[in-house]
């Protein structure tokens, strides 16, 4: 008997790490509940599972999503994987989580499984957004992820840590989007990548729960909540302008709620934002965001 093609067995599996993440989150939270909005794909085959929490205890707004769909390349996306117009499988994982409290950070997850008619890989990654810098956050954080990457290869972490911290800089603004973690792309698929991308979402819980245990009864004050709401619009500016998982749900015509649900319940662009006096906590996370740190 073959073997299951392996584009069905990372849809299984990332369908299987978001109903995990999901009841996590909701016990943690203890207040909010997960809905569960599925879509199909109006420019293909397939769809996805759409679950949000809004109004929580703990989290303001977290979406865990995953998609499985099927359709021909746009002419665009098809010049930016090095191809001409193809028939396209992909499948994948991505949640955001945006705390209530400007002392736990955002964090984000993503892994996807990409297939054309040549070739196939995996990528994905997970990043820390704090709006007020706890060195053992970040290095807590850091530390669990290179922790699965040595279980696979010891030159993963040093190589993708570094790919993190160059993908998530908001360019316009010179400054990282957060404090990095890990990010991977074109990773070829088979055994032991799929193996690594099962390690990498079973440590995202160990990785992110711990800090919103120790950071859940730090006081805050309208005050970091305006500070909060501001470093949220850099979030958005990342996302809508550099991210190409964005620009790949756009262009392949998923499902915009879907594809936009990343986004803060609450921002604000404060007009012609000076910087933080020196000496301040904000002034401290800017420091940081400017100048990427190795925490580990």
């Amino acid at each position: 008997m073959s073997e299951r093609p392996l584009a069905d067995r990372a849809r299984e599996f990332f369908e299987e790490l978001q109903a995990s993440i999901c009841r996590t989150l909701e016990a943690t939270d203890s207040r909010g509940r997960f809905g569960d909005d599925r879509w199909d794909h109006e420019a293909g085959a397939g769809g996805g599972t759409s679950r949000v929490l809004v109004a929580g205890r703990l989290f303001e707004k977290a979406a865990v999503n995953t998609s499985a769909v099927s359709g021909e390349l746009s002419e665009p996306l098809a010049r930016s994987l090095g191809c001409g117009p193809a028939p396209f499988r992909a499948a994948g994982i991505s949640l955001v989580i945006h705390p209530l409290s400007p002392m736990i950070p955002t964090v984000h997850m993503n892994l996807r499984y990409l297939e054309l008619p040549d070739r196939a890989w995996f990528g994905g990654g997970s990043d820390l957004t704090p709006y007020y810098l706890f060195e053992q956050d970040a290095r807590h954080f850091h530390r669990t992820w290179k922790e699965a990457c040595d279980r696979h290869d010891a030159a993963y972490y040093p190589r993708f840590k570094r790919w993190c911290d160059e993908y998530f800089f908001v360019e316009h603004r010179r400054e990282a989007r957060g404090v990095g973690g890990v990010f991977f792309d074109q990773l070829p698929a088979g055994e032991p990548a799929f193996a690594f991308v099962r390690e990498i979402g079973a440590a995202f819980v160990p990785a992110f729960l711990p800090i919103v245990e120790r950071r859940a009864a730090e006081p805050w004050w309208d005050r970091e909540r305006e500070w909060q709401l501001a470093r949220r619009g850099r979030y958005v500016e990342f996302n809508l302008i550099h991210d190409r998982g964005t620009r790949f749900g756009l262009e392949t015509r998923g499902r915009i709620e879907s594809v936009l649900v990343s986004l803060p319940p609450l921002v604000r662009w404060p007009y012609d934002t000076r910087p933080p006096a020196p000496g301040t906590r904000e002034a401290e996370l800017v420091e940081v965001l400017r100048r990427p740190r190795d925490w580990i």
